[in-house]
């Protein structure tokens, strides 16, 4: 479905103003480099289902590829995969819608396996027609064409949610999130306190790892490979400050080193550009300030050691977030979700990103 909405930023500069990001004291480099990020487009690229949220996005076969998940409303019901594809960004289409009955499929993600095939990790909830979580377990689906693909099947165990997949080599990585167990038996089944590190040859069978000791309710977890083959990890948290932690491990991953971030997480994702240089999408949380409402938005920043320093805040608000990115002739192709304009769609941003050392030049 091709949708009109269009946003374009002709040499539009937009600076960072979220004063709930508590960046402190925005120093003269993250100004600098805030200053000459620019949005050069935004498109609402879905909005056909009744909810359509949780993107992901990857280049694949010299096509673009979104998924995401279509239903109801952000909880309950049964989940739709959808996965859209286009060739220049600007016209889209559906290529697969990926079902399974009484099941809420959701938060989609995209790799490419060693083999050349397309894969999807999601969440399998079970909601039996109410809003509270009875079950949950992974699945995962693979496609030789983008448009045909296997049936979901079920991977790990019953309450753990592998968020998403990050090929090395030959070795597929990914972090469940599961339940703690106390004295009483199971925690809530929402992720509250368990995080493990797992690894598959196959994207079927997988195996334990590691556990990564992150306190207060972690559980969105994104991997990413450095050239030198460090995983570096960006982790959501829900108790405590709620501050968002990034971890770093050498090969074979399982001896970690952790940090605190500036800002709190939620849909947290990073990709890592051929120059080095990090950037990171994540929900923006503003607070309530003199009467006015708290809120949210979907940002994009740069990560410099382990604080975010924001370049660009999205046309977003209400529910949004859960972003993803690709890395295209120079710029910064964003998926997103978003309700700002009513109903919760799916849009396509593009943004280029100031030249590596421009803020260093801009301090001398």
């Amino acid at each position: 479905m091709l949708l009109p909405t269009l946003y374009r930023f002709s040499r539009r500069l937009i600076l960072a103003g979220l004063g709930g990001w508590a960046l402190a004291g925005a120093g003269t480099r993250a100004a600098a480099e805030s200053a000459t990020a620019e949005i050069v487009e935004v498109k609402k690229i879905w909005d056909a289902g009744g909810h359509n949220a949780f993107t992901d996005l990857i280049r694949w076969r010299e096509r673009w590829w979104c998924t995401f998940r279509e239903a109801a409303a952000h909880v309950g019901g049964d989940g739709v995969i959808r996965v859209i594809t286009s060739t220049d960004g600007a016209t889209w289409e559906s290529a697969a819608a990926l079902t399974e009955p009484d099941v809420d499929l959701r938060d989609p993600k995209l790799s490419v396996t060693p083999a050349g095939r397309l894969m999807v990790v999601c969440g399998g909830s079970i909601y039996r027609g109410t809003k509270v979580l009875k079950g949950r377990r992974p699945r995962v689906s693979f496609s030789d064409d983008g448009r045909t693909w296997t049936p979901p099947r079920t991977i790990l165990e019953e309450g753990d949610w592998l968020w998403r997949v990050t090929w090395h080599g030959d070795d597929a990585y990914g972090v469940s999130y599961r339940p703690m167990q106390t004295a009483a038996g199971p925690g809530p089944a929402d992720g509250d306190g368990v995080l493990v590190l797992c690894t598959s040859r196959d994207g079927l069978v997988w195996s334990e790892l590691a556990k990564l000791v992150v306190p207060d309710r972690p559980n969105e977890t994104t991997l990413r490979f450095l050239p030198d083959g460090r995983m570096i990890a960006m982790v959501r948290r829900e108790a405590g400050n709620t501050l968002g932690w990034f971890g770093e491990a050498r090969a074979p991953y399982t001896q970690w080193t952790w940090r605190e971030s500036n800002v709190r997480f939620g849909g947290p994702d990073f990709i890592v550009l051929p120059d080095g240089r990090q950037i990171a999408g994540t929900r923006g949380y503003v607070p309530a300030v003199a009467g006015a409402k708290a809120k949210a938005t979907t940002v994009v920043a740069r990560i410099d050691g382990v604080r975010l320093e924001t370049l660009v805040t999205l046309p977003s608000g209400g529910d949004t977030s859960y972003s993803a990115f690709g890395w295209h002739e120079g710029l910064l192709w964003v998926s997103y979700y978003s309700s700002h304009e009513g109903k919760t769609a799916i849009y396509l941003a593009k943004v280029r990103l100031p030249q590596p050392g421009a803020s260093a030049a801009a301090e001398r």
